[in-house]
């Protein structure tokens, strides 16, 4: 028991020592850190001065920044306008360079073929300018623009007119020196010699301008005077040559029939014989007498009341195939019926074959016609994949020989068909209502002789 309250005072004092020792050191902490505090108070506001002048210039910079950025996007909008102006500046000059090299193009194509030498080292310098890469655009530009100012002279020179030596060549193919004046699109051209002088246009196949003389002298004096003294009256062509051009298309009825070739020939041949034979048809037909039935009455009514010698009175004053059917009908008019049709029959199948003599070839000629000209058609095509073997495509006149004969024939063909069907179809009309009106008598005919035997026969009955 002592010991425990020995042992329990210990304790007490222990702690009443550690109570001491722990306030102690508590105070000592306040008082550290009450000198904290004191030196965090101390070192603060100048921090805080240090950290508001580093956010402001913290705020500077962002400004800044903010600045710099906004005129980077404006550099980059700016940029973006001039690479798209730049774009559109090239497109405006490829847009006019292509409208430079057509102007070139077609300066070239609409100048009188008489100027060619004038403007050639011009056109050549604007063609070949764009394809030269030792040149820079500007120089290109240059070239082009260069023509242009030539054209626009050459439009002045030519409203007033515009006169200038060369050369060029007569019908006869022979080159001559003289003198051009060209007027809008007129060129009057006069050989120094005075031998050749007209209107000068191009001639496919030509480099030189070929001179188309006039009919009229006093036209080519009016020319030569014109390009000696540079004004004057000349002769003016208001359809600008193609008159002449019209004129020079026309060709007689033989020009063209010789297009035709060899097969033509034998279509003009087929021609003729078709209308010969049609004359001399025409003139055969028109001569053969024709019985009407009104003229053959006299005849009918004799051979009714069976009266063979009056009604062969009456055929005698009759003429034609007409009356010799009836002459031998009157002949066996006493025989059997059948007999009496044969033996007539027989003159109307005769009457025939003549009236219709020579007609056939009428028809044959009407279908071996078109055929004709299909082969005709079918040469020409042959000779002009020939002429185009031989000389190309580029020369139309090489090759209007063919054409000409596959087109003059086929045409030549269905005129002759057309032609002798027609005649073959009218003749053939005539011919048949000759034939016609012969059967039509020749019943006639035998009905009344065949009643004049029934009553004969009823008589004698009777």
């Amino acid at each position: 028991m002592k010991y425990l309250t020995t042992l329990c005072m210990a304790l007490m004092a222990a702690g009443a020592f550690a109570q001491a020792d722990m306030q102690a050191k508590l105070e000592a902490s306040l008082a550290e850190l009450s000198n904290v505090r004191k030196e965090i108070a101390k070192e603060k506001l100048p921090m805080v001065k240090g950290l508001n002048a580093l956010e402001d210039d913290v705020m500077e910079v962002r400004l800044e920044h903010q600045k710099i950025i906004r005129q980077l996007d404006s550099r980059n909008l700016d940029l973006n306008n001039l690479r798209a102006d730049i774009k559109s500046r090239k497109g405006e000059k490829n847009y006019i360079s292509n409208l430079l090299v057509e102007y070139t193009r077609n300066f070239e194509t609409r100048l009188h073929i008489a100027e060619l030498d004038q403007y050639e080292d011009t056109i050549k310098e604007a063609t070949l300018a764009p394809d030269n890469s030792n040149l820079s655009d500007e120089q290109v530009f240059v070239a082009q623009t260069k023509l242009v100012e030539e054209s626009i002279r050459r439009l002045q020179d030519v409203v007033g007119g515009h006169a200038f030596a060369g050369t060029a060549a007569g019908e006869d193919g022979l080159v001559k020196p003289g003198g051009f004046v060209l007027i809008g699109p007129v060129a009057l051209f006069s050989s120094e010699d005075g031998s050749l002088a007209g209107i000068a246009e191009q001639r496919l196949g030509s480099l030189e301008p070929t001179v188309l003389p006039f009919a009229n002298t006093l036209n080519a004096e009016l020319v030569k005077s014109t390009v000696a003294s540079g004004a004057g009256s000349f002769p003016f062509d208001p359809s600008l040559g193609n008159a002449r051009k019209i004129e020079e298309t026309q060709e007689t009825l033989s020009e063209h029939l010789a297009k035709g070739g060899k097969v033509g020939y034998v279509i003009v041949g087929m021609f003729v014989l078709c209308v010969l034979i049609s004359v001399y048809k025409w003139i055969q037909l028109s001569l053969v007498p024709q019985v009407s039935e009104k003229r053959a009455l006299p005849v009918l009514r004799a051979v009714l009341v069976n009266d063979h010698e009056t009604a062969a009175a009456e055929i005698s004053k009759l003429k034609g195939p007409t009356a010799a059917m009836l002459t031998t009908g009157i002949e066996h008019i006493d025989e059997p019926k059948e007999l009496v049709e044969e033996v007539m029959y027989e003159e109307l199948l005769t009457t025939r074959m003549s009236v219709n003599r020579l007609t056939p070839f009428l028809a044959v000629c009407a279908s071996t016609a078109p055929l004709m000209g299909l082969l005709g058609t079918v040469t020409g095509i042959i000779n002009t994949f020939k002429m185009i073997t031989v000389f190309g495509s580029g020369d139309v006149k090489t090759l209007s020989g063919g054409i000409s004969e596959a087109l003059v024939t086929t045409e030549m063909g269905l005129v002759v068909a057309i032609s002798a069907l027609v005649m073959y179809a009218f003749l053939s009309r005539k011919a048949k209502s000759i034939t016609e009106q012969m059967e039509q008598i020749a019943i006639l005919f035998v009905n009344r002789s065949v009643r004049s035997v029934e009553d004969a026969e009823e008589a004698t009955a009777a």
